[in-house]
């Protein structure tokens, strides 16, 4: 069986057959993209979220209401449904959809499910409170409060039995489940894979946030010299991961999953260390698993928060890696950052530029870092050959993780 495994880990090609996002830029990939080549921020003042905070703080959040998700996705009022559980149905069912997948193949065996999210069903905060402190009558969402229940929802209702996974390392959560599905095809435990995650606002996570005093008044401005710190968003993303070879020739497929890379660097709860030997080595596992060399990446989806520390690391990793420093940018400017979804959002970002030979821009950079002679790119940027894109996610507790895609031949 142990060698089976590998037999089937150095034939396979693991292909994206399906994406779906929803986030403060777009309800859809589509919408996403339009966002993205349009230079439109989705970072403003919230309008749905209720905190303390939403008067001093700007938010990436979706412009949707739980009421108006729960009519479009057909679903019941007072059915313990959260708004992590929402925004992941509604990107879970856009991806499935792209990829064609039927109703006989998301219940097989041979299908898996990786998601993930950090505040999973405690979004809300209140009624978590009042329930765990038994004040008044249990609320319908007693029974919803875990990390995976986004997940186990989702099983229940398209009646999954394949291996299911919940992950949580922070902000490379997503990252990770991806990297897992790609795993769980290398071995042939599986045939396709959904992988992904979802994050909404939270009064426990903006406040948990705030006490590390990183978040920004203003918008977030990722890689310049003035950045203030990081804008809080939510998503959901999800991608279909298939193996090639089990596809009929006529399936779509958006890119190549070609390698990732995993690390920590044990350096720090919430920071990430001064010489950036995590990310450098998760970008050089994912580079040499992908068999490929830091000259062929021709574009980087930076992790890029805009906090002090993550932006200066990051940039001191691509100096010691890259001989020239490839067209990078940091998306988390459009969306904010989006914890457990940003790894699988900026996944889907990064297949748009190497679909659309196109660079979305970090925004609102106006003094690039001056420490280095390299810069982020700065406009929306089309007509570039891409050939293989590096997406960077690095999570608290010293988690990194790079994941490459690469064009389809």
């Amino acid at each position: 069986y142990y060698c089976k495994q590998n037999k089937v880990s150095a034939m396979a090609e693991i292909v994206v057959t399906g994406m779906g996002a929803i986030s403060s830029i777009g309800l859809t990939v589509a919408e996403n993209h339009y966002s993205l080549k349009h230079e439109i921020s989705g970072i403003r003042k919230a309008r749905h979220f209720k905190s303390q905070y939403t008067d001093s703080l700007v938010f990436g959040e979706i412009d949707q209401s739980d009421e108006s998700l729960l009519e479009e996705l057909g679903l019941e009022k007072s059915q313990g449904y959260t708004r992590t559980t929402l925004i992941a149905l509604k990107a879970f069912r856009e991806a499935i959809q792209q990829a064609q997948l039927s109703a006989e193949e998301l219940a097989s065996t041979r299908t898996a499910f990786i998601s993930s999210s950090t505040v999973g069903g405690m979004c809300y905060t209140d009624d978590l409170y009042h329930d765990a402190n038994l004040q008044g009558t249990p609320s319908e969402f007693v029974k919803h409060y875990e990390g995976s229940d986004h997940a186990l929802q989702i099983v229940r209702l398209y009646g999954m039995k394949g291996i299911t996974d919940v992950i949580n390392t922070a902000c490379s959560s997503s990252a990770n489940a991806i990297a897992l599905g790609m795993r769980l095809l290398e071995t042939g435990r599986v045939d396709r894979v959904i992988a992904g995650g979802s994050d909404c606002l939270a009064k426990f996570t903006v406040n948990g946030f705030n006490s590390l005093r990183i978040l920004s008044e203003e918008p977030c401005k990722p890689f310049d010299n003035q950045r203030e710190g990081l804008s809080l968003g939510e998503a959901a993303a999800y991608v279909v991961l298939e193996r090639k070879e089990t596809l009929p020739p006529t399936k779509k497929t958006w890119a190549k999953a070609a390698g990732f890379g995993i690390c920590n660097d044990a350096f720090h709860p919430s920071a990430t260390s001064d010489d950036a030997r995590g990310p450098r080595l998760a970008m050089e596992l994912a580079l040499k698993r992908a068999q490929l060399t830091p000259e062929d990446i021709h574009y980087i989806n930076a992790h890029g928060t805009g906090t002090p520390n993550n932006d200066i690391t990051e940039s001191f990793a691509f100096s010691k890696l890259f001989r020239h420093v490839p067209p990078f940018s940091s998306t988390k400017s459009y969306v904010g950052h989006t914890l457990a979804a940003a790894g699988a959002l900026e996944a889907i970002y990064s297949i748009l530029s190497l679909q659309n030979g196109e660079v979305y821009p970090s925004l609102r950079v106006k003094e690039p870092i001056a420490d280095f002679s390299f810069q982020p790119v700065t406009t929306y940027t089309p007509g570039i050959d891409l050939k293989h894109v590096l997406s960077n996610s690095f999570g608290f507790g010293g988690n990194c993780t790079s994941l490459i895609f690469s064009a389809c031949i």
